[in-house]
This record gives C-alpha cells, sequence and structure tokens, in this order.
C-alpha cells in the first residue's frame, strides 16, 4: 500500500494554496508571517524533536505533516483557527487516502495547538506545540515601520536569533533566544508569551522534558 509522506503533502497544490491564502488573511489583519517559512520550520522542528527522542519514524512524520498544516484555520477565520484547520485537515487527508488512525493523531494535534483552549493530548501534539511556539524571530516581522510597531512587532522583531534544542541526556528541551533589547524588552516578550511558555511547559512535561526559556544566556523559565 502507498503510504503517504510530509513530501507528498508539501507537493499538493490545494494544500499550498489554502496556507497561502490562509496567511494573506492574516497579512490583512496585521498578524506576523504564517506562510511557508513558519509552517515548514514547524514541521521541521516537530519531527526534530521525535527524532530525537527515538518515537516511531511514521510518528515523526505525522507530527511533521500536522506542522505543515497546523494554520490552515486562518483561512476560515483567526478566531478559532485550531479547531477549523483541524476540521479542513481531516477532510484533506481524508481525500488524500490517509487511514484514519494518521487522521486522528494528526487533527488532534492541530485542533490542541492554540494556548487558548489547547491540551498536549500526545506526544505528535507536544511536538507541534514546542516546534509553534518556538518560532520567534525578526524575519517573521511584515511591518517595515519601526514606528509603527505593535507589541508583537516589536518582540518578534527584537529576536535576532531562536532554537530549540534538546539536551544530550535528552531531558531538557531548551529555547535559546537571543533578544535586541533595543527593539523589544524581555518583559514585552512575556507580557504576550507567558500562556504560550505555559504551554510549552505541559508540553514537555508529556515528552518527559524539562521545558527551558534561554534569552542572551539568561535562564528565565
Amino acid at each position: 500500500m502507498w503510504v503517504l509522506t510530509f513530501e507528498d503533502i508539501k507537493k499538493n497544490d490545494g494544500i499550498r494554496t489554502y496556507i497561502d491564502k490562509a496567511d494573506q488573511s492574516l497579512s490583512a489583519l496585521g498578524y506576523t508571517e504564517h506562510s511557508f517559512p513558519h509552517v515548514t520550520r514547524t514541521a521541521e522542528d516537530a519531527g526534530y524533536i521525535l527524532k530525537t527522542l527515538e518515537y516511531p519514524e511514521r510518528d515523526i512524520e505525522l507530527a511533521m505533516i500536522a506542522g505543515y498544516l497546523h494554520d490552515i484555520g486562518n483561512l476560515v477565520n483567526r478566531a478559532d483557527h485550531a479547531h477549523t484547520g483541524a476540521v479542513m485537515a481531516f477532510r484533506l487527508l481524508e481525500q488524500q487516502g490517509f487511514e484514519a488512525s494518521e487522521i486522528a493523531t494528526i487533527t488532534t494535534a492541530i485542533g490542541n495547538h492554540d494556548e487558548k483552549t489547547g491540551v498536549p493530548v500526545n506526544h505528535v501534539c507536544a511536538a507541534l506545540i514546542l516546534a509553534d511556539k518556538s518560532d520567534v524571530r525578526r524575519t517573521r516581522v511584515r511591518n517595515t515601520e519601526l514606528s509603527n510597531f505593535d507589541i508583537h512587532d516589536r518582540v518578534n522583531y527584537s529576536v535576532r536569533k531562536s532554537l530549540l534544542k534538546i539536551n544530550e541526556d535528552k531531558t531538557l528541551v531548551k529555547l535559546k533566544l537571543t533578544v535586541d533589547t533595543k527593539y523589544g524588552s524581555v518583559m514585552d516578550y512575556f507580557e504576550i508569551f507567558l500562556g504560550r511558555m505555559i504551554m510549552c511547559r505541559k508540553a514537555a512535561e508529556r515528552l518527559s522534558l524539562e521545558f527551558k526559556l534561554i534569552v542572551n544566556e539568561q535562564q528565565l523559565v
């Protein structure tokens, strides 16, 4: 039986169109980039997490697919995008011929990735949460006028480098940020990302890891 892969999903023209159109809607609303750079990085980091923790190859593949599709619900509306995205993914994956058990795993992860309503109910979901919430970087900011930056722009623009790393003993997952405080303070970061960091901690616990946030070589969480 032909098994569909992450690469097959990436090549699907319909899925690519939905991701692109969803990001166009977010652009109109003034949100940071949620297009192919973000979803690809999320997919790759989710895969990295499960691969490093030695989960089965197919679980790694499913986590990457979930990462690639996780923001597709923004096509419908930003509100409840995790839930609408899960329903969209369900239909798209069913059309592609995925098995029910795999569709269930992917849609559960997508439906639980948002900090307002999500819970890391399994390892694929936990990997997706950590990968998604760790993608903070300057290149996601669309606004080119520094004087017009809101707090989200300031925080993302201030992050020169971000790295998600699991230690050799596989006991810790660290989000290491290099922040230029000229554009955004550490307090700014916590003001808008505290809920996300709490979710990352819970996701790490689901994977039997401890979550650490390191900003400019200083441990904050």
